[in-house]
């Protein structure tokens, strides 16, 4: 994440991070990932419902992604912990969009998996 991270920001680009989840549980990843971005909560999901973001128990689970998850547990990747006090949608999909200062969609990606996500170059190459 921090070589994506300091990418972006060598760019004049502003990244917010859209969230479904409660605020405890947004506080918490920011602060397992070190990610420094500003996060909006759409707890009601009306962003995921207007950029077309579905959920899906088949492409969340399917075994490809469940092949990588183990190589990752194997390679000793870490993930970020979640809070067992919080119940999260592990289904719901998301994805990575870049718009103008007038709100125009100049690049839009929605994910088919949780690790399907386009590289910071193919983001930046949409300004």
């Amino acid at each position: 994440h921090n070589q994506k991270s300091r990418s972006l920001d060598a760019h004049s680009v502003e990244v917010v991070i859209i969230s479904f989840g409660c605020r405890e549980g947004a506080s918490h990843w920011l602060e397992e990932t070190g990610f420094q971005y500003d996060m909006l909560l759409d707890s009601d999901r009306e962003l995921y419902t207007a950029f077309g973001l579905g959920a899906s128990v088949r492409k969340v689970l399917n075994f490809s992604n469940m092949l990588l998850y183990a190589e990752y547990v194997m390679d000793h990747m870490e993930f970020p912990r979640g809070l067992p006090s919080i119940q999260d949608d592990m289904f719901q999909l998301g994805g990575d969009f870049v718009l103008d200062e007038y709100g125009t969609v100049l690049f839009s990606h929605r994910c088919h998996s949780p690790i399907d996500r386009p590289t910071v170059d193919h983001i930046l190459s949409a300004q």
